[in-house]
């Protein structure tokens, strides 16, 4: 299949070096690095094998890219306003967008704007950074969930996966609202504390009070979800998931990277909605409401 990378950063230029590493076409929409990229190519520096792609498709506007089979959005939810002039030319009657993009209410709001777009969410659990001109850094776990949104045809996203796969990426397919909810009870609590208290996610659970929040605030997150129909996360997960992080290298979320370069952070999907949408289903999230106000003070 043919494929497009809307916001070639940390995450879609990683995914989508990797297919294009492993021989598929891909066409990168670049902005700050774009001069950068059409000279040198794209770089990953790996933890499974660094590798280097000398030439790629690079573009500066989307309106000069070829229509594509797949579409991994890698923006900023905050940028989510440019989907609607970005994409169509990218479109074609069976083109499935695939919002790589943190937070709840994404794909809804998207699909708002774009009637009849094909959509998919993508749930990448990935230690990824760009921080610098055309290179990546990848540094644990790399895998990527998708959970079909609007996809008339099931079979496009069984290729995707496939080729995922193909290009070594741990890739699956699973159920959308769950799997949406699964990635915040990792991504909110985790963001927001990283920026408030200014640390990384090791030194996080290694303090018993802040290692306590932590969880506290994953369980919110799981009531939230079970509020809301999710039957299928418990008490176990929120276990695994703080297993897995005192496994993991010491790592700056991506609101965290974006709160120390003066960027806009995601605040709205991966707390103002959730939250909102909790609240609505009459399960509030206190501890995280109080982290939302915490950040929306240190964004302003």
């Amino acid at each position: 299949m043919r494929y497009a990378v809307i916001g070639t950063g940390a995450i879609g230029g990683y995914y989508g070096s990797k297919l294009a590493h492993a021989g598929q076409e891909v066409h990168f929409l670049l902005h700050r690095d774009y001069e950068y990229v059409k000279q040198n190519g794209l770089a990953v520096d790996s933890c499974d094998g660094s590798f280097c792609l000398p030439r790629v498709n690079a573009y500066r506007s989307a309106a000069d890219m070829p229509q594509c089979d797949v579409v991994l959005v890698g923006l900023k939810t905050i940028n989510n306003h440019l989907l609607q002039s970005l994409l169509p030319p990218l479109l074609h009657s069976r083109t499935l967008v695939v919002l790589i993009q943190n937070g709840i209410g994404v794909e809804e709001d998207v699909q708002r704007m774009l009637p009849g777009v094909w959509i998919a969410a993508g749930l990448a659990f990935i230690c990824s950074a760009k921080t610098e001109p055309g290179r990546i850094s990848h540094q644990c776990y790399g895998s990527i969930n998708i959970g079909n949104y609007s996809c008339a045809d099931p079979a496009l996203v069984t290729s995707l996966i496939g080729e995922l796969q193909q290009a070594g990426i741990e890739a699956a397919e699973v159920e959308y609202h769950e799997a949406r909810w699964r990635k915040a009870v990792w991504n909110m609590p985790f963001n927001g504390m990283t920026v408030a208290l200014h640390t990384q996610t090791d030194l996080l659970l290694k303090h018993p009070a802040t290692e306590q929040l932590i969880y506290d605030q994953m369980m919110e997150v799981i009531h939230a979800a079970q509020a809301c129909g999710v039957k299928t996360l418990d008490s176990s997960f929120a276990d695994k998931m703080m297993s897995m992080t005192r496994s993991m290298v010491p790592y700056s979320p991506s609101m965290r990277l974006d709160y120390d370069f003066h960027r806009p952070m995601e605040i709205h999907y991966i707390y103002s909605r959730p939250i909102e949408i909790a609240a609505q289903a009459g399960c509030p999230m206190p501890k995280l409401a109080m982290l939302e106000a915490e950040l929306r003070f240190l964004e302003g």
